[in-house]
């Protein structure tokens, strides 16, 4: 998910929209980078999205369904296709060549919403690479994503009032694998996987250290869709009065993905 300036600013009365795509059944063939291969069940992989789904409904959001793509075994995760602001929506060029084709369903979905800008090559960028907070725009600097398209990116979004911040990740995929905001002005992250001291305006909550691939959480107003493979990240988040619902997303996980790489939530 890309955080539409700050989505904890907005009211319980606004509508927001959630893009998703349905789970490909070629899933199995889907990049890695960091993760072992190993078997992923197609059939619980498509139960457990559509609970994801229907939590993203609870919490009031509309679900935009992009039309799927079987043949492309990513496309499950639409955040890494766009960077949607309240102003305008920049469609990324990602950084694995197989996953650039799932870019233009993503596009037809937000043309009616925002005016669309796109990152070009040898520029590339991940939307899972990206973390909007207020007017700043961290971008993590990744096997995914590159200082061109930073450059890009700033030239986009300054004329709006944004700055764009390059962050250097390790050991993971995207920097939304080492940290996400999980409340107004609160992060969690992983102090293996990211400088603690970048987030220092924030109020900082550490993953557990046996849990080093739980700082992936999806914020919806006042509440936090968490993995429930992550139990005792989860205890420091309840310690800090912040309100989880627990998903199983398993599956997603064995393709190196999280909460907020399947949905794209804006408002309208």
């Amino acid at each position: 998910m890309i955080l539409c300036r700050n989505i904890f600013s907005l009211k319980n009365n606004l509508m927001l929209n959630a893009i998703t795509r349905a789970i490909s059944p070629n899933m199995d063939n889907c990049e890695l980078t960091h993760f072992e291969r190993e078997p992923i069940n197609i059939q619980q992989a498509i139960q457990q999205h559509k609970e994801y789904e229907k939590n993203l409904e609870k919490l009031g959001c509309k679900i935009i369904s992009a039309v799927a793509a079987p043949d492309l075994p990513d496309s499950v995760f639409v955040e890494d296709c766009a960077i949607v602001l309240d102003e305008i929506a920049i469609m990324t060029h990602p950084g694995a060549e197989s996953r650039r084709e799932e870019v233009k369903g993503i596009a037809e979905v937000l043309a009616p919403h925002r005016e669309l800008f796109f990152i070009e090559s040898p520029g590339i960028i991940d939307g899972g690479d990206v973390l909007v907070i207020g007017r700043n725009i961290w971008v993590g600097l990744s096997n995914r994503s590159n200082l061109g398209a930073i450059e890009q990116l700033q030239k986009i979004t300054s004329a709006f009032g944004y700055t764009v911040l390059g962050v250097e990740v390790t050991d993971c995929l995207h920097l939304k694998s080492a940290v996400t905001q999980v409340a107004e002005n609160t992060v969690l992250l992983n102090p293996s996987w990211i400088k603690v001291g970048i987030f220092k305006d924030f109020k900082i909550i550490e993953t557990h250290p046996d849990e080093p691939n739980a700082s992936n959480a999806l914020p919806i107003n006042d509440v936090v869709l968490f993995p429930k493979a992550y139990p005792l990240t989860a205890k420091r988040l309840e310690e800090n009065g912040i309100q989880i619902i627990y998903l199983d997303n398993s599956e997603v996980t064995k393709a190196e993905g999280a909460l907020t790489c399947c949905s794209i939530i804006f408002k309208t």
